[in-house]
């Protein structure tokens, strides 16, 4: 991209890390677009819970399969064409799925949407990486993650208020799809007129003497053990946060007795909350080990899930435990980043991002029918004990990073390198 006007390095930081935040926030929406609307959806198109979760994991696929594409393409000619293909895609889809005549009609707009949800990761993370100093870009992931959860948040809260105005399912995804289509139109017009070359396009653009070899450059990326443990961690995180902001909602109604509504609007405010404690997260990461924050994000989980899961809590101590549990695992978000931005060459942050949210984006695909599944035939208390257990693998996974990442171990790479 061009730029018409030149912003000092601090200006066009600041206005980065707030455009590419917003990118995140809309992105997130579309992630969370249906399972609000789970009770509406299921009657509207004769669907069972297992069928609608089963959407959702189409829309995760799609995400897992285009992320090393994107990835590449951000790396290789153009950050910002991704996060164009993104924000476009994404607005689309979401329309889509908003005039949805049939579960089938659903299934291809999440699709759609995959495709556009795809592409913020790894366009945002060697964005952020460009613009920012190395000093401070845990907190520059930790502002891109606090809006991110806000995004999550955005869709339990809008889809009970659309309702209460006399609209319904169609309305509430429609608004999204508008809010984000308009939103890429400012957001790749800031970028084209004020943000420079040097943070939209890679270091080095299509080299006159070779082309990049795709599969070799997979291939190195799969034989390196901490990029390995780093995308194994980022999937196992994924099983559970999904599993967390899918099924809360069903676990304060079918296992705590709280009306529909209240739970919905439960799950909106634990993921607001969620993201307060990235901003936590991100300070935390810039003052102390990044496995540290891990260790207790992942810990606490462990023990919050195990205990909503026996059901011996009464309601309100429930409620405040619910309210706490995507804190755990958003705490660790700017950690878990800043330890991939460690571990990446300059040329690598979108490759290795983008399989970063491989490992997020099969989360998403695998998470939502196998925990329905699970509660369909075992009931929810056994889905959240499957959710501590596998907070508790997080915990061992953060200690196999940190043995990977030592002078013993695996070679990282700094930002400097």
């Amino acid at each position: 991209m061009s730029t018409g006007t030149a912003l000092s390095d601090s200006r066009e930081s600041a206005l980065v890390v707030s455009l590419i935040g917003g990118s995140h926030f809309v992105n997130h929406m579309y992630l969370m677009l249906l399972p609000p609307a789970f009770a509406l959806l299921g009657p509207a198109f004769s669907a069972s819970t297992a069928q609608l979760g089963l959407a959702v994991g189409v829309l995760g696929g799609v995400v897992t399969l285009f992320q090393l594409p994107f990835g590449y393409v951000s790396d290789t000619y153009s950050r910002t064409l991704v996060l164009a293909i993104s924000l476009g895609f994404g607005a689309v889809g979401a329309a889509l799925a908003a005039a949805a005549q049939s579960y089938e009609w659903l299934l291809l707009s999440m699709v759609v949407l995959g495709i556009g949800v795809a592409g913020h990761h790894p366009a945002h993370y060697p964005i952020l990486a460009a613009a920012t100093d190395e000093s401070r870009r845990g907190r520059a992931y930790s502002v891109h993650g606090f809006t991110g959860v806000l995004g999550l948040a955005a869709p339990f809260a809008l889809v009970p208020l659309v309702l209460s105005l006399g609209g319904g399912w169609r309305e509430a995804f429609l608004a999204i799809a508008a809010f984000g289509g308009l939103y890429a139109v400012v957001c790749l017009g800031a970028f084209w007129r004020y943000v420079s070359s040097d943070v939209t396009h890679p270091p080095k653009t299509k080299s006159s003497g070779s082309t990049p070899n795709f599969a070799n450059e997979l291939r190195t990326l799969l034989t390196t053990p901490l990029i390995l443990l780093l995308t194994i961690l980022w999937f196992v995180n994924s099983l559970a946060a999904w599993g967390i902001r899918t099924y809360s909602q069903t676990l304060l109604s079918s296992g705590y007795g709280f009306a529909s509504a209240d739970a919905s609007l439960a799950s909106s405010a634990m993921l607001a909350i969620g993201a307060g404690f990235i901003l936590l997260g991100g300070w935390l990461s810039d003052r102390a080990l990044a496995e540290y924050v891990l260790y207790a994000g992942y810990g606490a989980l462990t023990l919050l899930a195990a205990v909503l899961a026996s059901s011996m809590v009464p309601v309100l101590l429930a409620l405040g435990f619910v309210l706490l549990l995507e804190s755990t695992i958003d705490v660790s978000r700017p950690a878990r980043a800043k330890l991939t931005d460690r571990a990446s060459a300059r040329k690598d942050v979108g490759k290795n991002f983008a399989l970063m949210t491989i490992g997020i984006s099969a989360g998403g695909a695998i998470g939502p029918p196998v925990f329905g599944y699970v509660i369909d035939i075992a009931g929810v208390d056994v889905a959240f004990y499957l959710i501590a257990g596998l907070a508790a693998l997080a915990v061992g996974l953060t200690a196999a990073v940190r043995a990977a990442s030592s002078p013993h171990g695996t070679t990282t790479l700094t930002a400097s390198d």
